[in-house]
């Protein structure tokens, strides 16, 4: 099995604790196999009338000493075992998130919502089994095999080798033979499973177009014959499961038949005492029982290496999106920047255009205002330079780099500041630091003041202390805004897009908090998105979008004195006078 870098390293690194792990195993099939050899000598022995009361007393202790080791040793077995794989796996899962990150939301990224599932869920709990369920028992049989057939040499190696050749059933032929049955089995019953993750996914996340289009009913319908295919499939696979395990039941009797027979002859020839008769035939069952579950082992192996190969895919892309990444950075890293949208059109499946050429450009410290109504394609233009959707047409760039490709690190570029700024349940401290991690108390106490919240925050009783609760509920909808501009603040990206952020505020907080907006931002460039005029003289230039085109452009002044329906706009619009 071709592990690809996510087997072998976690082998390596952590192989002292794997190989106590494979000792301890051992240790239990040992403690159970001399249980049932002093638990077969004791009955034998307790059947006749024993020359000394030692004869049997020894045995009864060393059965209570050896029942309690099984389940001592099976029970650190588990725990160390168990301990050392979520070791493992919680390091894949960084791995697998570090890997995925990056690329879900780029906009050429192929991974879906139900491939991330499908990993995440699937393919990362896979691979604990190969320590738990193949690694562990494979390592523990074939030492068990190797020391079995040894010990039985002392007494015969004629017998010890037919021995060998009916364990070699067990141990080699049905895991081979397993392995070769199942292998198309197993690997398409792990691609179906996945491909219904992604069925699934997409159809939660679109439920409401099922159920507007009428199709839920051939939807179910479609999912239940998928699922009923992948039924089938694990029908198959365990009748076939089924067959094996019967005629490993068939090889263990005709074992214990051959131990039976040739411990009554050796008994009878003086080769051993004719008490040992039943501790040799019983000696098998443990030790048989740690031989039959490697053919399933084995057998999983092709669903093991599905999801390697998924893994080891993601790994690719991801390397990928690195390079470009590295790539971009070397061309927009510059201290001047430009932002330009080129004949942009845009448009979702199966509808009208929602953009249809657009085209402006901001540059370095300059204030844009884009206006126009519900619906006219504003927020489109926010997702275009955010760079999480790719236009349609034309070509939405930073300092001539797609912002599509940028996507991973825009937040350096671009922050937004919009209707209503996620607050998350924490401290007012985090909420601001969430813009600069590294920022010292006092870095976020002069953005406190600097956007006129500091004073009502050290009023309160816990200060920064204090703990915003879900979405900030207990701060009013000016306060919020102010709290995510301190974020903002710090953040330091040299463009800002204001999203409407004064949606729901009477007019006067909407005064007092462009204000401060434009106060504090006057050195950033400023693309505000607003339906709505007021404040809109404080612009360098104004836009005015409508049913995706825009129709209107210029000056406030030149708007102003120029055109009719803008002047109309202005008077009817203005909430205050500024």
């Amino acid at each position: 099995m071709n592990d690809k870098g996510w087997v072998l390293p976690y082998l390596k690194e952590n192989k002292l604790l794997l190989v106590f792990v494979v000792l301890l195993g051992l240790l239990t099939v040992f403690s159970a196999s001399f249980l049932m050899y002093t638990s077969g000598y004791l009955i034998s022995k307790a059947a006749t009338r024993p020359e000394n009361l030692l004869m049997i007393y020894i045995p009864i202790v060393g059965v209570r000493a050896l029942g309690i080791g099984r389940a001592v040793s099976s029970y650190i077995e588990r725990l160390v075992g168990h301990d050392v794989v979520l070791k493992i796996l919680s390091k894949m899962r960084l791995k697998v998130y570090q890997l995925i990150e990056p690329q879900v939301l780029h906009p050429r990224s192929t991974l879906k919502t139900g491939d991330v599932l499908g990993i995440l869920a699937d393919d990362i709990e896979r691979l604990q089994d190969i320590y738990l369920k193949t690694v562990f028992p494979s390592l523990v049989s074939l030492f068990l095999y190797l020391i079995a057939v040894i010990a039985l040499g002392f007494f015969s190696w004629p017998f010890a080798l037919l021995m060998a050749i009916y364990a070699g059933v067990l141990v080699f032929l049905f895991p081979f033979v397993s392995l070769l049955v199942m292998k198309a089995k197993v690997q398409q019953i792990k691609q179906d499973r996945h491909a219904l993750y992604g069925q699934l996914t997409d159809a939660v996340m679109g439920v409401s177009d099922w159920q507007y289009s009428g199709r839920q009913k051939e939807f179910i319908e479609e999912y239940e014959r998928a699922e009923h295919e992948l039924l089938l499939l694990e029908q198959k696979r365990n009748r076939f499961m089924r067959w094996r395990n019967s005629m490993a039941q068939v090889v263990i009797a005709v074992m214990v038949v051959s131990m039976l027979a040739w411990t009554a002859n050796a008994s009878t020839s003086g080769g051993i005492d004719y008490t040992l008769i039943a501790a040799f035939v019983l000696v098998l069952f443990p030790l048989t029982e740690a031989f039959l579950p490697l053919s399933n082992a084995i057998s999983e192996i092709p669903s093991y290496q599905d999801s390697i190969d998924r893994l080891s895919n993601l790994e690719s892309d991801d390397k990928k999106t690195i390079d470009e990444h590295d790539e971009t950075i070397v061309e927009a890293n510059d201290q001047s920047f430009t932002l330009k949208l080129e004949n942009v059109s845009f448009q979702y499946e199966e509808h009208r255009n929602v953009l249809e050429d657009v085209s402006f450009s901001i540059n370095q410290g300059e204030h844009i205002a884009l206006l126009g109504p519900s619906g006219s394609g504003k927020s489109t233009i926010l997702k275009l330079i955010e760079g999480v959707v790719p236009p349609t047409a034309g070509a939405v760039t930073l300092n001539g780099v797609a912002t599509t490709r940028m996507s991973d690190y825009i937040s350096n570029w671009v922050a937004v500041l919009n209707q209503n700024p996620h607050l998350f349940d924490t401290t007012i401290l985090n909420n601001i630091r969430l813009g600069h991690p590294d920022a010292t108390d006092e870095e976020v106490y002069e953005a406190a003041k600097q956007v006129k919240i500091h004073d009502l925050i050290e009023a309160l009783p816990n200060g920064y202390e204090t703990p915003m609760h879900e979405m900030g509920s207990r701060f009013s909808g000016g306060e919020r805004q102010r709290i995510a501009l301190a974020r903002i603040l710090l953040q330091d990206a040299p463009i800002v897009i204001l999203d409407e952020p004064t949606v729901g505020l009477d007019p006067l907080t909407e005064k007092e908090l462009l204000t401060t907006i434009f106060d504090v931002l006057k050195e950033k460039s400023i693309l505000w998105i607003t339906h709505h005029l007021a404040f809109v003289h404080k612009a360098d230039r104004v836009l005015f979008l409508d049913q995706g085109k825009v129709i209107l452009q210029g000056t406030h002044e030149q708007l102003l004195d120029t055109n009719e329906r803008y002047q109309r706009l202005y008077i009817l619009d203005r909430p205050f006078k500024v």
